[in-house]
């Protein structure tokens, strides 16, 4: 009887252990339209504050802000669609309908004055919404957010990301890339 209860602990603590190592895999590695997406065009939504400049015409000249719905309102023209657009696109847009009776030859340039926001998650030391900057990762997003807490997953993170239209999730190591608008969500530690 004594040798029995052994086997049944140990049976128990493998069911146990299953259990738990088997939640570790309910998210699959990021999917590849969710890697390409970094090193595509950077393409506008919603909160990019843009820098439109129309040659030789100051009253044009301005900063401008994606709104809620996608658009760009520009003067004379009115609502421009700007989400899932690049900037050559918006500016070929703006050229286009300026030309339709407002200038002969609109020289339209935009910048991004300022990328919407990323926004961190879980186990970092002030979670909230902050800055996006170009060319940043994980690590540095989470140095900004107060670094990790004692209790964090320091490897791999989980990024919510919007990708033409579509919103995916993927686990990827701290030294990857992020996007403006990415959603990073640090996981606690299982030991």
């Amino acid at each position: 009887m004594s040798v029995v209860q052994p086997k049944i602990l140990l049976a128990l603590s493998l069911a146990a252990m299953t259990a738990a190592l088997g939640g570790c895999t309910t998210y699959k590695p990021a999917p590849k339209a969710f890697n390409e997406a970094t090193i595509q065009p950077y393409t506008l939504d919603s909160g990019d504050r843009l820098r439109i400049t129309v040659f030789d015409q100051q009253s044009l000249t301005n900063t401008y802000t994606v709104d809620q719905a996608g658009y760009v309102a520009f003067p004379l023209i009115g609502q421009v669609p700007a989400r899932g657009r690049t900037l050559q696109q918006l500016s070929g847009q703006i050229a286009q309908k300026l030309q339709q009776g407002y200038l002969r030859d609109p020289d339209v340039t935009i910048d991004v004055d300022r990328y919407r926001s990323v926004f961190i998650m879980g186990e970092v030391g002030q979670p909230g919404q902050y800055a996006y900057v170009p060319g940043m990762t994980v690590q540095n997003a989470i140095a900004v957010a107060g670094g990790f807490t004692s209790r964090a997953n320091q490897r791999m993170v989980d990024v919510t990301r919007k990708i033409n239209g579509q919103v995916l999730t993927g686990r990827i190591n701290i030294s990857g890339p992020i996007i403006a608008g990415d959603t990073i969500y640090v996981r606690e530690r299982l030991f």
